[in-house]
């Protein structure tokens, strides 16, 4: 089993119009919702790919309940929720079918309470044992302290569960002193983390400041990994044009698929890149295009050094 956090978990909306154009109405050809945050989304990309994956974090209130049936009717994921008392917020992404742009309006998260913050704690620890990798993802709701993430990752760590983080500010800060086995930071994320704007030099960094191994999110031009083993950049074949929603998600399950498979770190980032590109290739946000990844995988360049550390 594969165990994903979301702390701020969400009902994602996607809406189709014609043309997005500021002061006006606007008539909506499409609606779709289904459960959302980082760590979900990740989860949905593991469950299509064949992997057992629980699904934990926080929901509340009637968009709670929503998330909680939704994922009911997931395949492959299992729903280990926390309640709380707060509503679970909403992302609204607006699809402009004409250019392929989407904007995205995404709601605060519910305030955790201690109370809840010590249940969640306590279902982490029942989980965590039968977890082969766990992933730490998004950003954190009001009222959970800074530095969870950090004692998230000691507390798998003291277990031997590999952790993957994937988030930003000062959440990434101090979870890399706790010595994650992998971050996914994107550039902006990555520069703001070590001061550079150099993604190879940021990337070594990162890892001096306690994380294993780092993958670097470069957008269309792919994936930069510093790890003990070696240095790669994978790239997909072509630039592609669509909606990027929940292609950083898609590119974590392929490496945790990768880590609980035991890939050589080429194969695990040839899958990454080609589940990232197929996601922006979806007609739906946060899906992938099974097809288009199956054709891409094999064509992912990945260039590199196996033996630099």
């Amino acid at each position: 089993m594969i165990l994903t956090v979301t702390l701020n978990t969400a009902l994602d909306i996607t809406y189709r119009v014609r043309t997005l154009r500021p002061h006006t109405s606007h008539r909506v050809s499409d609606v779709i919702e289904r459960p959302g945050g980082k760590g979900v989304n990740v989860a949905r990309v593991l469950a299509a790919l064949g992997h057992a994956v629980t699904v934990t974090g926080f929901a509340g209130g009637a968009t709670g309940r929503v998330l909680h049936e939704r994922l009911a009717d997931a395949p492959g994921m299992t729903d280990a929720l926390v309640p709380v008392a707060g509503a679970t917020r909403r992302t609204i992404a607006v699809v402009d079918e004409l250019s392929g742009d989407t904007t995205q309006l995404n709601e605060p998260g519910p305030q955790i309470s201690p109370a809840e913050w010590g249940d969640f704690l306590d279902r982490y620890e029942e989980l965590l044992p039968a977890a082969a990798a766990v992933a730490l993802s998004g950003s954190l709701p009001p009222g959970v302290p800074v530095g969870a993430y950090a004692g998230l990752i000691r507390t798998a760590r003291a277990l031997g569960v590999p952790v993957l983080l994937d988030t930003s500010g000062e959440p990434l800060r101090r979870g890399v002193a706790a010595r994650p086995d992998i971050i996914k930071p994107n550039a902006d994320e990555l520069a703001e983390l070590t001061g550079s704007h150099d993604p190879l030099r940021a990337t070594q960094d990162a890892r001096r400041r306690g994380a294993h191994a780092v993958i670097a999110s470069l957008g269309a031009e792919g994936l930069l990994a510093a790890t003990p083993e070696g240095r790669w950049h994978a790239t997909p074949p072509a630039r592609v044009h669509g909606n990027p929603t929940g292609a950083g998600d898609s590119a974590v399950a392929g490496l945790l698929s990768g880590l609980v498979e035991r890939l050589p770190w080429p194969d695990r980032l040839a899958h990454a890149v080609a589940l990232s590109t197929a996601t922006v290739r979806a007609p739906v946000a946060g899906e992938f295009d099974r097809a288009a990844y199956e054709e891409l995988v094999g064509r992912v360049a990945v260039t590199g050094d196996q033996t630099a550390a």
